[in-house]
């Protein structure tokens, strides 16, 4: 039974949350002394592995000739998936999506089998020597082309409210079209990699870079037979992950693990940037189509959305990035009449899976397209478009549930809009830019401010739980262990604030030690932006009972009462009273007081109906805005941008330096996907796009000169871990403004009158064509 009695960790003066601490890792990252995975020291005797990959992207395998390979320099062995003792898949929710392709290839780059050598050169060289003998199928490379033959990877999936039909019909006004953005490489600075260890009686370890140690875990011990608790899966922190590592470095793990399993020796498998990109999943790409009607004021009276994504040759996670899509079309606008249908393309690629935002962003953009649309059909501005439409306040009712069912009891978009309007100078920039453009034939300056509501928990409600250890020892150091994983988002941090603040410890005193499936059991992905929301409140809950016993065990042993003991700044203070908290702790070590604990979390209040689709799926809602200005060449398709302003609702900020840098990081992420950043794949279905060389992120180089990010001043309604609200994903939805702003400047080569056919990405090449199109527009009229 856990207690219930109520102390006090916190002074008039004095708290850990709230501040500004480092990176935990941060001397270690610039000192180049963290240690990842490839960077822990190898065992004698490992050895290394590589994936011989596929050269088709439809195929039956006819045969495979591995002579050449088994005779290569260093060769030890190869696998195929005959030698997986257990089940020969990877697929984290169907189980369509094997390992190693057995008879049939379905993209190129499917891995075929797994070499092992005596050194990683001697193992991806010898992988390139197989001889595959292929009768060729039918490829599906394009998602309209899937929904053409009707080939998905999920039944198409649908969501009403109202008559959308009946309104569009008695509107008057309607726009009707089509529209497309682009996929995204995950382009983590480390790559998959797995190493694997055997162990007695039949057991592996695995170091593995991932954002799922449980999932790990499963996959494994399916692909061995073995059972969970002979797999061990530990990863200390990634170089990054942004969805890449939630269910897609499975496939890593588990080749990694066959061979360590079948030779009795550690096995490394570490992909090149090349096979990484050629392998695995990306951003979903999505297409639309839409009709919609409004009023001559701009408000949105009925709407028909349809969204094909490609999903590649399995379902991965495409499902649920499809139904988070569908649950934030809306964005922070109230639709009262909406019809929305969305499909997961199969296509003959590489299998789609998780990218920050989960399919959130694919769904808000569309609604933000719409509305641009609007503002140029009836000579608006798109801001004041905007606030029409959003969602009520919290007391109109009516104007405040979403399409989905769940009220928005927490909408503070007009405040933050209007703040960051004011602050940003928006009016007065708009009419600057006016009067430049109406001088500057060749270069021309945009500018967009666009908001953002994205709902923080899994929709799958029995993944929002987590659980934590905390120990603390007789020096008074802590040490914690949570199911959580950090990939340099400072999720350790934010969790070693919250303990010490809960003990009333300095930071320094707190230690959190790597993600360990033997310690934590059971853990959900660190994904959905609801690390610091689940483990933060797991470690809490371990932290505050150790807490209780200690205030027990001090009035009961000193006198006084137990709800008077108060813990703060390494002190423990009640009456008069007070002791070091490294004196207490070693008076209740010989008192015989346990002094660690585990604690568990689980969101309360969530409900969601998948075949309904409706429900109140989400905590609450992370709020945002940002106001992009940018300049683009008409004659080269070159552009810049020249500042951004963004405000982020953060609510009771943890860490205000760690969530700055987040919004940051996801701005220029999401720059990047809405711009540079292209993936383009062959007539015969390969990915040319698969190294640094063709595929562009963002340099320092694209960040803006002028870069103005503050956390919007709020509290959270929901009992989040201190009222603070999570900050990984919906920042990624603040570049919506930089696309626009590109949209903007097109469109004032038409005087602002033309609606640009821009796509996303905006390349250099998509912007020459569109300001083409509106040249040619405009010569017409």
């Amino acid at each position: 039974m856990k207690s219930t009695l109520t102390t006090s960790n916190t002074s008039a003066h004095w708290a850990e949350v709230g501040k500004s601490h480092p990176h935990e890792s941060a001397v270690l990252h610039v000192s180049g002394t963290a240690n990842y995975t490839d960077d822990m020291p190898e065992l004698i005797g490992t050895l290394h592995a590589a994936l011989g990959l596929s050269a088709q992207a439809h195929a039956k395998i006819v045969s495979i000739n591995l002579d050449a390979v088994r005779a290569a320099a260093g060769v030890v062995a190869i696998y195929t998936a005959q030698d997986f003792p257990g089940t020969n898949q990877c697929g984290p929710i169907i189980k369509d999506d094997p390992i190693l392709a057995d008879s049939v290839v379905e993209y190129v780059g499917q891995p075929l089998f797994v070499v092992v050598a005596q050194s990683h050169e001697h193992a991806r060289r010898a992988a390139r020597l197989a001889i595959v003998d292929y009768e060729s199928l039918p490829a599906i490379l394009h998602p309209r082309a899937a929904k053409e033959a009707q080939s998905f990877v999920l039944p198409p999936m649908s969501l009403s409210r109202g008559n959308a039909q009946e309104a569009i019909a008695a509107a008057p006004l309607h726009i009707k079209g089509s529209w497309q953005v682009g996929g995204q490489e995950q382009f983590y600075l480390e790559g998959q990699i797995a190493y694997a260890i055997p162990k007695e009686s039949n057991g592996v370890s695995v170091l593995c870079s991932t954002q799922h140690p449980s999932e790990m875990q499963h996959i494994v011990a399916h692909a061995l037979a073995i059972p969970s608790h002979n797999v061990q899966v530990e990863c200390r922190r990634m170089g990054g992950g942004f969805g890449g590592k939630e269910s897609q470095s499975g496939l890593w793990a588990a080749a990694a693990a066959l061979c360590a399993f079948r030779l009795k020796r550690p096995v490394k498998l570490r992909a090149d940037r090349d096979d990484d990109m050629m392998v695995t999943g990306k951003r979903h790409e999505f297409h639309y189509d839409y009709e919609v009607a409004y009023n001559d004021q701009g408000l949105i009276l009925g709407a028909r959305f349809e969204m094909v994504s490609r999903a590649g040759f399995s379902a991965d996670l495409s499902g649920p990035v499809a139904t988070r899509a569908v649950c934030h079309v809306d964005n922070t606008y109230y639709l009262s009449d909406v019809d929305i249908r969305a499909m997961c393309g199969k296509t003959n690629t590489q299998s789609n899976t998780a990218f920050r935002g989960f399919g959130g962003p694919q769904g808000a953009i569309l609604i933000e397209y719409v509305i641009d649309e609007i503002a140029r059909l009836l000579v608006k501005d798109a801001l004041d478009i905007r606030k029409l439409n959003f969602y009520g306040r919290n007391d109109e009712e009516g104007r405040n549930v979403t399409h989905y069912g769940q009220k928005v009891v927490d909408n503070i978009i007009h405040e933050l809009v209007a703040e960051l309007e004011d602050s940003s100078d928006y009016r007065r920039r708009r009419a600057e830019i006016t009067a430049f453009n109406t001088n500057s034939p060749i270069l021309k300056k945009g500018l967009a401010l666009t908001p953002h509501k994205f709902g923080i928990a899994f929709n799958v409600t029995h993944l929002n739980q987590a659980g934590a250890l905390v120990h603390v020892y007789l020096d008074g150091s802590v040490l914690v262990n949570h199911g959580g994983t950090e990939m340099g988002q400072g999720l350790n941090t934010k969790v070693a604030q919250v303990v010490a603040h809960e003990l009333g410890v300095p930071l320094a005193q707190i230690r959190v030690t790597a993600t360990d499936t033997a310690k934590i059991a059971n853990t959900s992905a660190t994904a959905a932006s609801t690390g610091a929301d689940l483990n933060g409140k797991a470690a809490q809950d371990a932290a505050r009972q150790i807490r209780e016993r200690l205030a027990e065990f001090a009035a009961t042993t000193f006198g006084g009462d137990a709800q008077t003991v108060h813990f703060y700044d390494g002190q423990v203070v009640w009456g008069d009273h007070r002791l070091t908290f490294e004196e207490l702790v070693n008076k209740a070590y010989f008192a015989r007081v346990q002094l660690w604990s585990d604690g568990f979390y689980a969101t309360p209040h969530l409900t969601w109906n998948s075949k309904t689709m409706t429900g109140s799926p989400f905590s609450y809602y992370a709020y945002g805005a940002a106001v992009s200005e940018v300049i683009v060449d008409t004659l080269t398709g070159e552009w810049k941008l020249i500042r951004a302003d963004a405000l982020y609702d953060a609510g009771n900020s943890l860490n205000p330096a760690i969530d700055i840098g987040q919004v940051e990081g996801a701005f220029i992420q999401g720059m990047g996907w809405l711009t540079t950043e292209e993936l383009v794949w062959n007539a015969k279905g390969k990915l040319t796009t698969h190294a640094p060389s063709t595929y562009k992120i963002p340099a320092i180089s694209d960040c803006p000169e002028d870069f103005r990010v503050r956390l919007f001043k709020n509290t959270n309604v929901a009992n989040s871990i201190h009222h603070s609200k999570a900050v990984g994903e919906p920042p990624l939805l603040l570049p919506f403004s930089v696309f626009f702003a590109i949209r903007d400047a097109i469109a004032s080569v038409g005087d602002g009158k033309v609606s640009p056919p821009l796509t996303a990405p905006a390349t250099g090449e998509a912007i020459l064509r569109a300001v083409t199109a509106v040249q040619q527009h405009s010569q017409h009229q």
